[in-house]
Order: structure tokens, then sequence, then C-alpha cells
């Protein structure tokens, strides 16, 4: 036997602690009139507005965002099947990146508890520098793990030359396109609220960051 052609898969997954939080919630208000819910839902986000404001200036948030007001009207029906008065509804997205952990559990515990205010949930995530850097390693990583395959199949077959002759993302090997389709990529990580409304406080763990990646490589083994 001169030489063999080896195919083979590689992995490598990572777990990095998180160094950004970014927190959505949705401001709600619905009543009789158009200008009441409009009203509303202006005068429940403006603090939030404020306080987030406040918090990037003071560097425990990167950035935060709120979207336009949204303001639609139905007319729901009654169970004799009547149309009854118009009900108004409005909402506002936003949105924060926290950099201060401590700062998201201690603001989350308070905004819960205003009128109209949802808090919908919080992704763990790092900086974009960071995770360039991580998604780098874990790739380096899968090529590591493909080449000690490749070796261990030639070395089970009684060869001890191998060459790597082609390396690709999973799934795009030339003759081997779209069988899969994982390459490095990080996953963000949610997280819901442990502990209960009505004044007790939130404190929120945060989840590591798994940052994975999968490759595909051939190797000629003499």
């Amino acid at each position: 036997m001169s030489e063999v052609v080896v195919t083979v898969h590689g992995e490598h997954v990572a777990r990095v602690a998180p160094e950004e939080a970014v927190a959505t919630l949705v401001v709600r208000a619905e009543g009789a009139t158009r200008e009441r819910v409009v009203a509303d839902i202006s005068a429940w986000s403006a603090p939030l507005r404020d306080e987030l404001e406040e918090a990037h200036t003071e560097g425990r948030v990167a950035q935060w965002s709120s979207d336009s007001v949204s303001v639609w009207s139905e007319r729901p029906w009654n169970a004799e099947g009547r149309r009854l008065a118009p009900v108004h509804h409005a909402s506002v997205n936003m949105s924060a990146i926290f950099t201060d952990f401590d700062a998201l559990s201690a603001w989350a515990s308070e905004v819960i508890e205003r009128d109209g205010v949802q808090f919908t949930g919080v992704d763990w995530r790092l900086s974009p520098l960071t995770r360039a850097a991580v998604e780098r390693s874990v790739a380096a990583e899968a090529v590591t793990v493909a080449v000690e395959r490749a070796t261990a199949y030639a070395r089970a077959l009684g060869l001890s030359d191998v060459t790597a002759v082609e390396i690709a993302d999973a799934g795009m090997l030339t003759d081997d396109r779209g069988a899969r389709g994982e390459s490095a990529r990080p996953l963000m990580a949610r997280a819901a609220f442990a502990g209960d409304a009505g004044g007790a406080d939130i404190r929120l763990q945060p989840a590591d960051v798994v940052v994975s990646a999968t490759v595909d490589a051939r190797f000629v083994a003499r």
C-alpha cells in the first residue's frame, strides 16, 4: 500500500465568559383613545431613555437604542358576535448593551415593576474583537483535530507520512459541497430572569458564550 487518500472531519468547541449583555424590553399601552395610549407610552418610555443615556455616559452601557413608536387599533368581538368599541394600542422596543452585569441586574429589578414595561430577555455575548479572536483559535483547534485523526488513520494502515491536500469549512470540499454546513460560529446564550416580580431583586447569572468550529480535510498518507 503506497498511498491512501484520507478524508476526515474536525471540530472544536470553546466556552468563553461573556463580556456584554444585550437587554431587550418592550413598553406597551392600550386604551380607549389614541391620544391616551400615545401619552402613556411616551410617559413610560421617557425615564427609560434617560436612565440608559446616563448609564451610557457613565460607562455601564456600551450603547442603546429605541425604536419609533408603533400605534394601531382594533375592534374586538364580544361573546355574542358583536363588534365592540375600538381599542388602541401603542408599543416601543428598546435594547441596551450592558458591560456592567451588576448594574444590569439592579436596573432590571427596578424597571420590571413599572407600568407597561415587559423585560423580554438578555443575550450574553462577546465583544467583536474577542469573538473574532476566539473564532480564529477555535478554527485552528478544529484543524488540529482533523490532522490528528488523519495521522491516526494513516498509522493504523502502517503509513507515516501524512500531507494535507485540501481543507475547508464543513461541507465545502470540492466533491462534498452542501453535505454539511457548520464553520466557526458564535452562539449567543439567552438568559431569563431568576427571581419573581413584586419587589424581589433579579440577579442575573451570565451564561458562557459557546463558539464552535467544524472543518473537513483531505490528506494523502504514504
